[in-house]
């Protein structure tokens, strides 16, 4: 209650001043003399109480505070705009293991490491836009594209910021504002198939109708696109493929990669043993495609997951 009263007192002694400096109208003299008359009452004080005054006057205290809150930060102790040697070595490790963990698909653990390098160096372009590759591997787009957009505020020509903000608006479904990113990123980097192909796909969105596609994803666009067709093109005519297809089909080829031996097929055509080496198969063709086209790949996928649900009512896997 002690401190209550001081500082009541300091009011009042504020209040009385104003009163007594002059060069009020008679309207704000009335209403000061109101809230002092109420503050003494309410409080028990009065301007004669010298007992209660403080070192400073309450504008004294005033103006040392806002003389405090608009001095310069002290910067000494934070981080400065230059990382130490140290910082930066440590941040390009974190990189390259968050690296590893993508390469073996763990996308949270790899979302933590370029966490961790860009609280080293926040002004590296690179550990925003693979962080941004992780989270659209997670699904998460919004934060794809907000790191897309810090990478991109860094450095403004960097070509891959500009292909994955579109991958991430693509995926959710803005395809205008994709298309006009992937443009971005083929202004900087005029030979890159993926944006080309990813572009088209886009563009294709954009103007396709509900009739274009089944069950929510636009198959057509996919296999009139050019760069898709080439890829699927360059993998049929790779003589692994054909090997593995042409064994499958003369029913040579088993689920576990290597050949049947003769009367091990059960059924027409091989029974189980071909449709599991068909699966296999298809398993494979998917992932070398996804290593020759990752964000083609991604797009499609995402088209697949953001599908609606069938008429039967059955939810995505």
């Amino acid at each position: 209650m002690a401190d209550n009263k001081r500082l009541a007192f300091s009011i009042v002694q504020f209040l009385h001043d104003q009163l007594s400096s002059g060069g009020l109208s008679s309207d704000a003299q009335e209403s000061l003399e109101v809230a002092l008359q109420c503050l003494e009452t309410a409080f028990g004080v009065s301007v004669e109480d010298k007992d209660l005054a403080v070192s400073q006057t309450l504008p004294e205290i005033f103006a040392s505070v806002t003389k405090q809150e608009d001095a310069p930060e002290d910067k000494t102790n934070s981080y400065s705009d230059s990382p130490t040697e140290e910082q930066l070595a440590e941040a390009e490790h974190l990189k390259t293991d968050g690296n590893d963990q993508m390469k073996v698909e763990n996308f949270s653990a790899a979302v933590e490491f370029y966490s961790k390098a860009i609280q080293l160096n926040p002004q590296n372009a690179v550990y925003y836009c693979n962080r941004a590759a992780a989270y659209s591997k997670l699904g998460n787009y919004a934060g794809a594209v907000q790191d897309c957009e810090h990478a991109i505020g860094i450095d403004p020509n960097y070509s891959k910021a500009y292909g994955r903000m579109g991958l991430a608006l693509a995926s959710l479904n803005k395809y205008t504002e994709a298309v006009s990113y992937y443009n971005k990123a083929l202004e900087l980097d005029p030979d890159n198939d993926t944006y080309k192909a990813n572009l088209q796909i886009a563009e294709q969105k954009m103007e396709s109708s509900p009739a274009g596609a089944l069950g929510g994803v636009d198959l057509a666009g996919f296999l009139s696109n050019p760069g898709f067709m080439n890829m699927a093109s360059n993998l049929m005519n790779n003589p692994q493929m054909q090997q593995m297809m042409s064994g499958m089909l003369s029913g040579a080829y088993s689920p576990m990669g290597g050949a049947t031996s003769p009367g091990a097929q059960t059924g027409a055509g091989g029974g189980a043993n071909d449709i599991s080496g068909l699966i296999q198969a298809g398993q494979q063709f998917a992932q070398q495609m996804q290593q020759q086209n990752p964000e083609l790949i991604e797009q499609l996928r995402s088209q697949i997951r953001s599908r609606p649900p069938s008429s039967a009512g059955n939810e995505e896997p």
